[in-house]
């Protein structure tokens, strides 16, 4: 009977309307906080289970020319994909869509490990379909739940092979990319620049992606392609002008003899580079979409290597052209001037201790002072002025002529030369009894041993003797310091170096070089290849008495006699191009091997008017380094 006490039941009665109250008062609360106060938040989580965003490709910048033709531009392109809710899901799918258009099996392999990457955007499938293909998968759509089709902006390279190592290529940022922050911003899916002007100026071309949506239901089937949220559009990159000039590019393209490796470089005085060009090449088209893995694998396997920039990364022995550092040396420590002649005249060679060092004309060339010496590239007379020198000399003067040092030009990874900083370096490389300097400075004296350079680092040098001794950095689009390397030779001992270098192509070992209309100025070289027949060097600039073109060239594995003639008639007509425009040029490609009478004559000093050449005016004291 207690236990229905009126009293007691009222208690009850009341405790239970205030619990009921309390958590009607919490669901209020609650309702509240999640339809006003936090309903932005809500809904878009609401919207993330409903709808999946499909990146939108940024239309990347436009790489122009100094003159604002096109070296790299976006044309109209499509990407296919597929919207699964599984991996399975996509698997059957992809077998379906290989009835439809043939995939590569490694290609389906790719898709799916990109879907397990990020499940929840549609995986990409053909990154650069051609209309007929879209128009096939069109016709089966229905066959393909979950295909995406859009239109986006794809990179196209006109001059294809002729740009390829100078302007690079574009791919699909990777999750070693992202895991490493080479590509700040970037996210997978997003198209960056892999080599060349693509990769260094990748921030700037890329551009901001945006975002269309897809609805899809409680289980992640596609519902709604279009109109089921707002799109985002894409903010495009911004484009970049350079200093090449494309004529010019395309020229050394199409003389270029085929099936020879090897690098060309051009640049104006203040180092503007003009063309930049390495073969064997490639068409960076084909990265367009993201290469297949059988094209990747033939580049990759290729024994020429046509992906390795040879203008940058390649190094070769500097042979005879280095014979221009040896001279300033000498000038600089008063060792030798323009007019010195060595003890020993040069009869094919010359003994030095239990060895005997040839010069490349058996004959020899008799006694020659320093201008006919570099004219005629005597390898006595060099031998002679490097043991005067002594080994610690030639390397310290080498670092500062910055031989260690890489040009730093706005073009990807550089390789760094190979030479010395001291004399522990062959202590390292040979043992301390496993060497003599000696026989190490007969090598250097003449641009071989452990000296190797880039043609980019040795057409720097040669602009340094195009503007009386005074180097600046070379560059495509910006400058990568304002700093200038000063090679300490006075005004005369530059105009000698000059007169010598006229020589070289009026008299000398690039005789056949010759122009009407300009004088060309240059040297020739041939370097020892240990792995084969040697490399051929010219290295030059034009006009003379004015330089506005200097241009460095190296072909591997020359065939016929002296490398460096060889190369030399290639030079000559890229600075004819250049200097007095395309109709001046024979469009004849020229022979890789000349006739047996091109040994060079018995050398006269150049014309008088040579003589009166004036080197540029020096750079202040301030700027320089």
């Amino acid at each position: 009977m207690n236990e229905f006490h009126p009293a007691r039941l009222q208690r009850r009665a009341e405790a239970a309307r205030w619990l009921l109250l309390a958590l009607f008062g919490v669901l209020l609360v609650t309702f509240f906080r999640a339809q006003i106060v936090e309903h932005d938040r809500f809904q878009l989580r609401a919207q993330g289970n409903r709808l999946r965003a499909v990146p939108l490709t940024s239309p990347r910048g436009a790489i122009l020319d100094r003159n604002g033709l096109v070296i790299a531009e976006n044309v109209p392109g499509y990407s296919v994909k597929l919207f699964a809710s599984s991996r399975d899901s996509l698997k059957s799918l992809l077998e379906t869509f290989r009835q439809i258009v043939p995939l590569d099996s490694s290609d389906v392999t790719d898709v799916l490990r990109r879907y397990v990457s990020s499940p929840f955007q549609p995986a990409p499938v053909l990154g650069d379909a051609s209309f007929d293909v879209v128009a096939r998968l069109e016709e089966h759509r229905a066959a393909l739940p979950g295909l995406v089709i859009q239109a986006e902006p794809k990179r196209q390279y006109p001059d294809s092979q002729a740009v390829a190592h100078l302007v690079g290529y574009v791919g699909e940022v990777t999750e070693g990319d992202l895991a490493a922050n080479r590509f700040p911003g970037a996210s997978l899916g997003t198209i960056v620049g892999k080599a060349g002007l693509e990769q260094q100026y990748d921030s700037i071309l890329r551009g901001v992606p945006g975002n269309r949506y897809i609805e899809v239901d409680h289980r992640g089937r596609m519902v709604r392609e279009e109109g089921a949220a707002p799109t985002l559009r894409p903010v495009a990159g911004t484009p970049i002008k350079t200093t090449i000039d494309l004529p010019l590019q395309r020229f050394v393209d199409s003389i270029w003899p085929i099936g020879v490796k090897g690098a060309m470089v051009a640049m104006t005085p203040k180092g503007e580079i003009l063309a930049l060009y390495s073969a064997p090449t490639y068409d960076p088209n084909q990265f367009i979409g993201g290469i297949s893995s059988a094209q990747w694998r033939v580049l990759n396997t290729d024994p020429d290597k046509p992906l390795i920039n040879r203008a940058i990364q390649g190094r070769y022995p500097p042979a005879s052209p280095f014979k221009l550092a040896m001279s300033i040396m000498g000038l600089k420590r008063g060792v030798i001037t323009i007019n010195s002649h060595m003890p020993t005249p040069c009869r094919g060679g010359i003994q030095f201790g239990n060895r005997y060092f040839r010069c490349w004309k058996k004959e020899g060339h008799g006694s020659l002072d320093l201008l006919g010496a570099i004219a005629q590239s005597c390898d006595v007379y060099f031998y002679q002025l490097g043991l005067r020198l002594q080994l610690p000399a030639i390397i310290e003067e080498g670092v500062r002529l910055g031989f260690r040092e890489r040009t730093g030009v706005d073009l990807g990874p550089e390789s760094s030369p190979i030479y010395p900083q001291n004399t522990a370096f062959f202590d390292k490389l040979y043992g301390p009894r496993g060497w003599t300097a000696g026989s190490v400075t007969m090598n250097f004296s003449i641009g071989q041993g452990e000296n190797t350079q880039t043609v980019i680092g040795m057409t720097r040098f040669y602009q340094g003797l195009a503007n009386g001794g005074i180097e600046v950095a070379p560059f495509l689009v910006h400058p990568t310091t304002t700093a200038v390397h000063d090679y300490g030779v006075t005004p005369e001992q530059a105009l000698d170096l000059r007169r010598a270098l006229i020589a070289v192509v009026n008299q000398g070992t690039a005789a056949r070089s010759r122009q009407t209309g300009f004088q060309l100025a240059g040297k020739t070289g041939t370097a020892q290849n240990t792995s084969g027949k040697d490399h051929g060097w010219f290295l030059g600039f034009a006009p003379a008495d004015k330089p506005q073109i200097v241009i460095g060239m190296v072909m591997e594995s020359m065939e016929g006699g002296h490398g460096g003639a060889l190369v030399a008639p290639y030079v000559s007509r890229v600075a004819r191009y250049f200097l007095l425009g395309p109709d001046s040029a024979t469009k004849v490609l020229l022979p890789i091997q000349l006739p047996e009478d091109t040994a060079p004559r018995p050398l006269d000093l150049p014309p008088d008017s040579t003589r009166a050449l004036l080197p540029p005016a020096p750079i202040p004291a301030g700027q320089r380094r």
